[in-house]
């Protein structure tokens, strides 16, 4: 119970965090993403305002071995540059870059996203659903001698 309310207040905080740093206005987004055109810099201030947060909790939870609830800390990712990584992430920023939102933004907009935030939030689905079968391949693909 207490992992599950702990779950929904960060998710309601995270969502909070989103809507008044305007990340869920998609011309903004695509206004910090349209660097040759009329770019909109203000978005600079809320990513960089994300690093130092995210940097004194990965410094904490360096020094952990569980979470506060208690269950295991992941391990630490491959700093190493993949295909994988290169493949998500050209695919995240295009996806982006289209619509104007990303997976949270578009979570926390879907009660006033009107139709196209319902079509953003059913291909996002299918995508997840979709991603282990195209990775599988990716992969063999990758390992196939030439």
């Amino acid at each position: 119970m207490a992992r599950m309310l702990f779950a929904a207040l960060s998710g309601g905080l995270f969502g909070l965090g989103l809507l008044i740093s305007g990340m869920t206005d998609t011309r903004r987004v695509q206004g910090w993403l349209d660097v040759f055109g009329n770019w909109d810099p203000t978005l600079a201030f809320v990513l960089g305002g994300a690093i130092v947060p995210m940097f004194v909790a990965w410094r904490i939870a360096a020094r952990r071995s569980a979470s506060v609830l208690g269950s295991a800390l992941p391990a630490p990712p491959d700093p190493r540059l993949g295909h994988n990584l290169v493949l998500g992430s050209t695919l995240f920023g295009l996806g982006w870059g289209l619509a104007g939102l990303c997976p949270g933004p578009a979570m926390a907009s879907i009660t006033w996203g009107g139709t196209g935030g319902l079509v953003f939030l059913a291909a996002m689905l299918a995508g997840m659903v979709a991603a282990p079968a195209v990775r599988l391949r990716v992969d063999r693909l990758a390992a196939t001698p030439t």
